[in-house]
């Protein structure tokens, strides 16, 4: 099954070890079990095609493709044939991570 994005939402793939961290203890805890969410990493799965423009005639283009990796604030859960996925705004997606 595959999932297509709608307007400017963008399917990401969390990367879990980036958003975890160590407590003083040895535990690690992910974002999710955190007290104050962080922001997180993943890699875009899918990009829809972008929002229409305020008059309605044309899309405006993403500023993220396909395989970039991503710091967003937030996004929506959600589970396909059991892996793990966000659907996040554009609005959403703080940067793409360089090396």
């Amino acid at each position: 099954m595959e999932i297509k994005p709608l307007n400017d939402n963008v399917v990401i793939k969390p990367d879990e070890k980036a958003s975890e961290i160590k407590t003083k203890s040895g535990l690690y805890l992910n974002t999710d079990a955190q007290e104050t969410k962080g922001n997180k990493q993943g890699k875009v799965i899918a990009v829809g095609p972008g929002a229409l423009s305020k008059d309605g005639n044309k899309r405006l283009e993403m500023s993220v493709k396909k395989g970039d990796v991503v710091l967003y604030s937030w996004g929506d859960s959600v589970e396909i044939e059991g892996v793990s996925y966000e659907i996040v705004s554009e609005s959403h997606i703080l940067g793409i991570l360089t090396k």
